[in-house]
């Protein structure tokens, strides 16, 4: 076999291959591409990872803020957080009550905590407030919303839109659109 022979044939089996190839490829199933959005806008100073931040008032701690992603803003003072879970203390040091919230925004100047998306806030008597946004006012120690609020008070239930209470659900307040279910306790038959 001459040189340009064997040189012919290899080129009719990579010719071969290639349409064997192709042809097989035009069969496979597409693959899709998708794009990836920026996570971290480009303003941000600081990116943190399972980020933790104790609210004090006065030096006497209020509350430890944990978070899955904290995005600090304006010289650390706004934090954009992710997977918020806020864990409310007494004055004397005992668990008060629990916040978590899908995200927030902490702004350490106001000492202001916003929670948005699925906000449950749980007392510790086992109170249960669920809401889609409200705010935690750390120097007043109050919880307000203009939202609708579902608030569990076994064996009562609270709804309406908007409110004002402190952390533990004690002292509550309706704004407007107020319904309530209560069992109705009846006497004796005489």
């Amino acid at each position: 076999m001459s040189v340009g022979a064997g040189i012919f044939r290899l080129a009719g089996l990579t010719l071969l291959v290639v349409v064997l190839t192709a042809a097989r490829c035009s069969q496979s199933s597409q693959v899709q591409v998708t794009s990836v959005t920026a996570v971290i806008p480009d303003s941000a100073e600081q990116v943190i990872m399972g980020g933790r931040v104790v609210m004090t008032d006065r030096g006497i701690m209020k509350g430890v803020l944990l978070a899955d992603t904290v995005i600090a803003y304006e010289n650390g003072t706004r934090l954009e957080l992710r997977q918020v879970n806020v864990t409310f203390y007494t004055a004397h040091g005992s668990e008060d009550g629990v916040l978590t919230a899908r995200q927030g925004t902490y702004n350490s100047r106001l000492s202001r905590l916003e929670a948005r998306g699925s906000v449950i806030v749980v007392a510790e008597d086992g109170r249960r407030l669920d809401t889609e946004q409200l705010v935690y006012d750390q120097l007043r120690n109050q919880i307000f919303s203009d939202s609708a609020f579902v608030l569990n008070r076994p064996p009562q239930q609270i709804m309406g839109i908007g409110f004002e209470s402190d952390p533990q659900l004690q002292v509550f307040k309706v704004l407007r659109g107020f319904k309530g279910v209560a069992p109705v306790k009846l006497p004796p038959d005489a």
